[in-house]
């Protein structure tokens, strides 16, 4: 049995990154520990005894936000976290997709494994449920400002555990109670606190902005591969990613896509062809590719870092101690951390794709490559990749607009009780758009430098790049003539996303940083 055909030990401390691809996008199992079970049936003994204490806590027989001061009375307090999740949930727009939605779940389901949030065992243990049988809520993207948790698209994930609103089970959308007794699943009846337990949270933007990370780290090592396929076809030169170069400006990002580049456009046949043509300097688009996408890997860096805490970290609101029975009320239900995160990485990424929008134009135009114009044969009769370089332009540009900050952004909400929210779900699906975009601009490099090689031949590029071209050419064959680029810059985006291009690479030449 691999890792991933056993369950996921969700412990509310330990998730990363390979764990919420696992389960979000292949569908690995996930498993409550024991140590996780004990602390939450502590935290839960705490809120019971705080219910028969009649003591007033916050959000366990107080109204939420605005509300705070209205004490309700023990016999509506189930009423008040029905009605809870009931009202939040007015979330509008497209969709969550499956992955976003498993992420929502996960991540939702590790906070309330830390047992700082008060709810049943019992009630846990049917999202897990839901999630293991591929029972998922239908999630309208927008509607959450960051400040209070991820209220709207958090209440449309807890509506669905008492049978309400609507899920998608094998393909089908149905009603919550339909889709859950088809899985063999019953509904919770939430008990105090526990509708408040379900929506207090930053998941929804961990989820989007993680899922972003995971394949930006794919696309930041795709560049290098990508852009030394492009260096070596523009006959570029290996000496600006001299070791001795990148020690005396020690960035951590900056050195190892340098070493990838070396590793990569070593003994290649065409480089040593025009080793002494007198050539001293490339284009920084070129030459810069360690600067420019090790600053990226950087902040990829300082990304994943925040992600990582925020993955495995408690955001309710009351939290509960059970070590001193107490609910204290604090802030950690705050997106900030994430709003600002996501938005580097939009910006980080915006700018791999920046540069390799700029080598594509250098491959494409005659006088900056000495290769036919647009990379066809024919010129005039046929236009080559013309408008394949405008779509990456297109796309680079766009992305530009996404970048600009989300979490510098602030508007007031419930009553200004809320006065200064994160933005953090825009800042994240921003970042997910630029992703989405930057692994087309790629793909659309990744085919027109396996182009320009053509003109080469019979002269090759080094033992791991043509590894890399044999791969495209599996999915995409030189051109000859005009055909449809669509569906080839499709297929070529899904092996730079999955990072394809890289293990292609990497099978001859090892590892790459």
């Amino acid at each position: 049995m691999t890792p991933s055909d056993s369950p996921l030990a969700l412990d509310g401390q330990s998730l990363d990154l390979e764990g919420l691809e696992d389960v979000t996008r292949r569908r690995r199992t996930v498993a409550l520990t024991e140590g996780a079970r004990a602390a939450v049936a502590a935290a839960r003994r705490v809120v019971d005894e705080t219910v028969a204490s009649g003591r007033v806590v916050y959000g366990v027989n107080t109204g939420f936000g605005n509300f705070s001061d209205v004490v309700i009375p023990a016999g509506r307090l189930k009423d008040l976290q029905l009605n809870l999740v009931r009202s939040h949930a007015a979330g509008v727009g497209p969709a969550l997709g499956e992955a976003e939605t498993r992420g929502l779940m996960l991540l939702r389901a590790n906070v309330l494994a830390k047992g700082f949030s008060g709810c049943r065992p019992e009630t846990l243990d049917l999202l897990l449920a839901m999630l293991n049988r591929g029972v998922h809520p239908v999630v309208p993207a927008q509607g959450s400002v960051g400040a209070s948790g991820d209220l709207a698209p958090l209440a449309h994930l807890a509506v669905a555990l008492v049978g309400e609103g609507r899920c998608v089970f094998e393909g089908r959308e149905l009603d919550s109670a339909a889709a859950l007794e088809a899985a063999g699943l019953r509904p919770v009846e939430l008990q105090a606190k526990e509708g408040l337990a379900l929506i207090n949270g930053t998941q929804l933007m961990t989820a989007v902005g993680g899922l972003a990370l995971a394949e930006a780290w794919r696309l930041a090592r795709s560049a290098d591969v990508i852009g030394a396929l492009t260096l070596d076809a523009l006959k570029g030169t290996d000496v600006a990613f001299d070791a001795r170069i990148h020690a005396a400006r020690p960035h951590p990002g900056q050195t190892a896509s340098a070493s990838n580049l070396r590793r990569l456009l070593a003994e290649s046949p065409l480089r040593d062809s025009h080793r002494d043509c007198g050539k001293v300097q490339d284009a920084y688009s070129l030459r810069c590719m360690p600067q420019v996408h090790g600053a990226a890997r950087d902040a990829l860096g300082f990304v994943g870092r925040t992600i990582g805490i925020e993955m495995n970290s408690g955001t309710d609101n009351p939290m509960v101690f059970a070590e001193s029975g107490e609910l204290l009320s604090g802030g950690n239900f705050h997106g900030e951390p994430v709003a600002i995160a996501a938005d580097l990485l939009s910006i980080a990424v915006a700018e791999i794709g920046a540069i390799s929008e700029r080598r594509i134009e250098r491959l494409v135009n005659p006088q900056l490559s000495d290769l036919p114009a647009f990379l066809t044969p024919q010129g005039g009769l046929q236009s080559g990749l013309m408008i394949a370089q405008v779509v990456a332009a297109a796309l680079a540009s766009e992305n530009k607009s996404l970048a600009h900050p989300a979490s510098v952004d602030s508007i007031p909400t419930s009553a200004n009780k809320e006065d200064h929210v994160s933005m953090g779900v825009t800042a994240a699906r921003k970042a997910a758009q630029v992703v989405a975009n930057v692994r087309q601009i790629l793909a659309i490099e990744a085919i027109a430098a396996s182009q320009a090689l053509e003109f080469h031949r019979p002269l090759r590029t080094s033992a791991p790049l043509e590894a890399v071209v044999a791969g495209i050419r599996r999915v995409v064959p030189a051109y000859d003539t005009d055909r449809l680029l669509a569906p080839e810059i499709a297929r070529v985006a899904d092996l730079v996303g999955a990072g394809r291009i890289v293990e292609d690479a990497a099978a001859i030449c090892g590892t790459l940083e």
